[in-house]
């Protein structure tokens, strides 16, 4: 059939594509390759969460002076569900935390007849490990993956794209809220766990201890020193900071639909609570290392 001869040079063009040998399909990366690959994809990933940590922690210095790109009210809002709305988990977990310690400690000092000793170990305990670890897991948990989930799904639906649109940074917009509602809350909540969990040791030790209540508090008063507090209180401040940074990360991370928003809440939980451990055996290592 003779065709026009503006759809001439076209047909050529087909014929001559379909008289090409087929392409032999792509071999299977080699070993060498797929590490490649992935230590790339693990580099990509530590320098995306380096590059958020520094803006992130830029941004939220510079919005004590300028506060542009910020809605009001926001750091109220997110400070009353970090802080107010966990202090009633925080309280009841450290409680039995203190008690489950105290009975712990004591089945071990009785040995040696040194019962009176368990109100040291309790208030060094808590005061340098229990109080501001087990405060920031619980934070991490539920506060935390309502950051990621939040963010996520704002990823979903296209909110964040729309606040570009609006020239806002949706990085400054949602997160600097959150990252000061969680420096100013937990290092509070970590002070009411201390408190609380020294209370829940003190009520199980005088009742299942041959200790008076005066003798088991002024054992605990001479054991604190100012350096647990504000140990305690250094790594609270470092808890809050790195759980904002890694739910935000998760958060922005996410792909695909429902599903991923429950991939993100759940490894944003996960990788937040690996950071505490993580900063917690590091300042272990500065405070306490002789």
């Amino acid at each position: 059939m003779d065709l026009p001869e503006s759809l001439s040079a076209f047909a050529s063009t087909v014929e001559a594509a379909a008289a090409l040998p087929p392409v032999a399909a792509d071999a299977d990366p080699g070993f060498l390759d797929r590490i490649g690959e992935r230590a790339y994809a693990d580099v990509s990933a530590i320098m995306s969460f380096l590059y958020l940590a520094s803006d992130l922690t830029w941004a939220s210095v510079v919005a004590l002076v300028r506060r542009r790109g910020i809605r009001p009210g926001t750091f109220i809002e997110q400070a009353t569900l970090v802080g107010a709305d966990g202090v009633a988990i925080v309280a009841v977990i450290m409680f039995l935390i203190g008690g489950v310690s105290t009975l712990q400690a004591a089945a071990q000092l009785r040995q040696f007849g040194a019962n009176v000793l368990v109100a040291d170990l309790l208030a060094i305990g808590i005061t340098r490990e229990l109080g501001p670890l087990m405060a920031a897991i619980m934070v991490a948990g539920r506060s935390g993956s309502s950051f990621a989930a939040e963010i996520s799904t704002m990823k979903f639906t296209e909110e964040l794209d729309a606040l570009r649109t609006m020239a806002l940074n949706p990085l400054h917009f949602v997160a600097v809220p959150k990252m000061w509602a969680m420096l100013l809350t937990v290092p509070l909540l970590t002070v009411m766990a201390n408190f609380v969990g020294l209370a829940g040791g003190t009520v199980t030790g005088v009742l299942s201890l041959d200790i008076s209540p005066a003798t088991f508090i002024n054992r605990v008063q001479n054991a604190l020193l100012l350096k647990d507090i504000l140990t305690g209180l250094v790594k609270s401040f470092s808890f809050a900071w790195i759980i904002t940074i890694v739910s935000v990360h998760r958060g922005l991370q996410f792909r695909g639909g429902a599903a991923g928003v429950g991939r993100a809440t759940t490894a944003a939980v996960v990788s937040a609570i690996f950071a505490i451990i993580v900063l917690d055996l590091v300042w272990g290592l500065l405070f306490y290392l002789r």
